[in-house]
């Protein structure tokens, strides 16, 4: 994996990923809404959400920070406080229903049916006890084993994620890592037990350039082994082009377009993954001017009526009717293009993106 091939999206868009997949969905999300009551009102984190993964293959959801991307897969996991958030829909993971499980039932289901791995390994792990106890603790929360079994088991991980002379580093501490070790350490202890659901959230944004290609080509590789299923959340759609099957854009707390890598990066429909495309710079060539999104995200206290995009939208004026400020666009399939979805009041998305974005993406 090049560092370009990191950065640059559009390099590697024209072709469609090609695996091996279960067709049948092992993780589905029906209409999720997550909700967090505060003192200056409801913060509204996820609105409606709804997707599908099957078996072997990797989603990546996108979007900018507040959009609702970490909420909902901690909603997943079932990691939200049941006190502070108000969780409702559906999210069954190979047929059982996540919402409204018990916390035991959720300590049975967390890590050995799904995992997660952070952004950052340096708080994940805890600093007072070895790397190999975390990983054995992980592994015989599910399984009835001595401890010497459950410290081959994490030597064997460290092996597997590439930690040099692992039998020596099972007892190191996370001090004794560094960044990217960590890391791996952290996906070891994730896949512990073989889990069948994988979310890694922004696993490489506090790595460098050769580290982060380091650990996406460690999570394509053990998700083959593994033939698990992949949420990849990041704002980065050059990892999203390296790494991903389908992606899942996401704005406000809505999903505002899905589909396949291929085509969400090569033709995308919604003004917003425009945006995105044009904030990312070249490479190579001439330098050119970015073209970043105006405005900010907005408050989840107070998503603005209509399209949530609308107040940041340069295309707004194209729609008649005063639509975008006054109707909230549906999530609609698009005809004759198999998985594509958009949520956008705009006519002809496709001639708008060639003609007018396309020239003057970097």
């Amino acid at each position: 994996m090049s560092d370009q091939s990191i950065r640059s999206p559009q390099t590697v868009t024209r072709t469609a990923r090609t695996r091996g997949v279960d067709e049948e969905a092992y993780l589905e999300v029906t209409d999720l809404q997550v909700q967090f009551p505060t003192a200056d009102g409801m913060v509204k984190a996820v609105q409606g959400l709804s997707y599908s993964l099957p078996l072997g293959r990797t989603l990546a959801i996108v979007g900018e920070s507040g959009s609702g991307k970490s909420v909902s897969s901690m909603a997943v996991m079932g990691l939200h406080d049941a006190r502070t958030a108000r969780i409702s829909g559906s999210i069954k993971v190979g047929g059982r229903q996540i919402v409204g499980l018990s916390e035991k039932e959720l300590e049975s289901y967390r890590g050995k049916d799904s995992a997660m791995i952070f952004q950052d390994p340096q708080s994940s792990l805890h600093p007072y006890f070895t790397i190999g106890d975390q990983i054995m603790e992980g592994y015989r929360t599910h399984n009835n084993v001595s401890r010497s079994k459950a410290k081959a088991r994490a030597i064997e991980m460290l092996d597997r994620v590439g930690i040099p002379n692992p039998r020596r580093r099972v007892d190191n501490y996370p001090h004794e890592f560094s960044g990217g070790m960590r890391q791996r350490a952290m996906i070891a202890m994730a896949l512990v037990n073989d889990p069948k659901l994988l979310i890694a959230d922004e696993p490489t944004t506090a790595l460098d350039v050769t580290v982060q290609a380091q650990i996406l080509d460690l999570i394509s590789d053990l998700q083959r082994d593994f033939g698990s299923a992949v949420v990849f959340i990041t704002h980065d759609l050059g990892v999203v082009a390296e790494i991903a099957d389908d992606i899942l854009v996401m704005y406000a707390g809505n999903a505002i377009e899905h589909g396949p890598v291929d085509k969400i990066l090569g033709t995308p429909l919604h003004p917003y993954t425009w945006g995105l495309l044009e904030s990312i710079p070249a490479l190579a060539g001439e330098p050119q001017p970015l073209h970043p999104i105006p405005g900010t995200p907005p408050s989840l206290l107070a998503v603005p009526s209509g399209c949530a995009f609308h107040p940041r939208c340069e295309f707004r004026g194209r729609v008649p009717g005063d639509l975008c400020t006054t109707l909230r666009p549906e999530l609609i399939p698009r005809t004759g293009d198999q998985g594509r979805a958009s949520r956008c009041h705009l006519k002809e998305p496709d001639h708008v993106f060639q003609s007018e974005i396309l020239p003057r993406l970097p």
